[in-house]
């Protein structure tokens, strides 16, 4: 897509009162929202999106194996959206690597539709990996953590 079409579907999709638009096909995937302020996100395609999901972006310490290490659990996203480490740009991270966690504690927020989801830790252990950056798109079953349960 070049700017000038990018341009004139904005244009249209805001004389329509459209909140929310998506397109993707095999070379681009871009979501469109409308609310407090009008936010274009662009991302490469799926399989390139894949493959920088597969990279961790806080690794546990050298030496430990992410990929064949029975104790890891990997937490998966239940949702679409945007992930945010915190609650507030200004807030402290909910967990950072190395931090041990309880069930059911608070580790990121996936935005959706508006909606703040709190994404929460399925077991007991230290963080081992978070797998994702902050303020990314994520997609459906993407790994965001890697938790070293006992």
């Amino acid at each position: 897509m070049d700017v000038e079409r990018i341009e004139a579907l904005l244009k249209v999709l805001n004389e329509n009162e459209v909140a929310e638009f998506n397109y993707e096909d095999e070379s681009i995937s871009v979501t469109v929202s409308f609310g407090r302020a009008q936010v274009v996100q662009m991302a490469a395609a799926p399989v390139v999106a894949a493959a920088a999901a597969a990279v961790p972006v806080a690794a546990a310490p050298a030496g430990e194996d992410l990929e064949n290490d029975p104790s890891l659990s990997t937490l998966p996203s239940p949702m679409v959206g945007t992930f945010y480490r915190a609650p507030s740009p200004d807030s402290e991270n909910f967990v950072k690597l190395g931090d041990e966690v309880k069930k059911g504690q608070v580790l990121c927020i996936i935005e959706a539709m508006k909606l703040m989801n709190e994404i929460e830790s399925e077991a007991d252990g230290v963080v081992a990996a978070i797998l994702v950056d902050n303020a990314q798109p994520v997609q459906f079953g993407q790994p965001l953590f890697k938790i070293k349960t006992s």
